[in-house]
Order: C-alpha cells, then sequence, then structure tokens
C-alpha cells in the first residue's frame, strides 16, 4: 500500500481544545476553597511556562485551557464567610445526617469546584445540599430513595 494512503497518528491533536465548561451557577467559595482555586492557577502558570520553554504544543494548549478555566473560577470567586448560626444549614455548613438504614454520614457544603462526596463535601447546588438549607436539626430530608433525618449541623 502507497504510504500516500495511510494517516500517521502521533497520538496527539493540535487542534484547539475547547473550554471547559463553566457552570452557570454563582461561583460561592469557602477559605479553602478560594485558596485552592489561587493555588490550581499559580500551579498552571508555572506548567504553562514551562510548556513555552519546551515549545510542547501539545502541553501547552492542554495547560491553556485549564489556566483560562481557573483564572476565570478566581475571577469570580464569592468568598462566603464560616456560618455564624447553626440553627439551620447554610453554605460551609456541616451536617450530620441518620440514614433510614442506620447509618450516620456526615457533609459539608461547599462550592462546586471544592466538592468531593467521597471526602466529606458537597456543592450546594447539589439535590442534597438543595434539600438541606434552611433545614434545622430533627428535620428530615429527601436521601436518594430514602430519607434522612438531620442530626447535628455544625
Amino acid at each position: 500500500m502507497s504510504r500516500a494512503f495511510v494517516k500517521e497518528d502521533t497520538g496527539e491533536s493540535l487542534e484547539d481544545l475547547p473550554d471547559r465548561p463553566v457552570s452557570e451557577h454563582r461561583n460561592l467559595v469557602t477559605p479553602d476553597g478560594l485558596a485552592a482555586i489561587e493555588a490550581e492557577v499559580e500551579r498552571l502558570s508555572s506548567a504553562y511556562a514551562e510548556a513555552q520553554t519546551s515549545a510542547d504544543r501539545a502541553a501547552l494548549q492542554k495547560v491553556a485551557r485549564d489556566l483560562r478555566y481557573w483564572s476565570q473560577r478566581q475571577a469570580s470567586a464569592e468568598l462566603m464567610s464560616a456560618p455564624i448560626d447553626t440553627g439551620t444549614v447554610q453554605f460551609g455548613s456541616r451536617v450530620t445526617l441518620l440514614r433510614s438504614d442506620g447509618r450516620r454520614v456526615a457533609y459539608r457544603i461547599v462550592g462546586e469546584d471544592e466538592a468531593d462526596p467521597a471526602k466529606g463535601s458537597i456543592s450546594y447546588v447539589s439535590p442534597l445540599a438543595r434539600a438541606l438549607i434552611g433545614k434545622a436539626e430533627g428535620d428530615t430530608v429527601p436521601m436518594g430513595a430514602t430519607e434522612a433525618e438531620i442530626e447535628r449541623i455544625a
């Protein structure tokens, strides 16, 4: 077969990468969340400079895309102070829930970029957080196919 009909695949595309989607919700952040965003912008700025120096076009495009995203998130961040009133669930609250199967779970309500349910933090726009916000200890909220009771708000 003639080489004219064979396309070499180098494994990298030099087309512009599409921008990462940005949420339409307000960019509420905790102090820890803002610090993490600032650290990511700093890390990506260094990586961008390294990619420029090495003339690695694929890395440059990927880092540039991520740097645009995190720079936008940093610019739109709305720092929220820790809740003063622990009588109701608010942004920043740590909520302990008693599930209908007897298990206890605790979540902190945080911004979208800092949410990590496996580590005990959920986004304020998640269905569970939306159900929790404004509720008090003893209230029940839907949690999946069952319900959970709010045991503690901190």
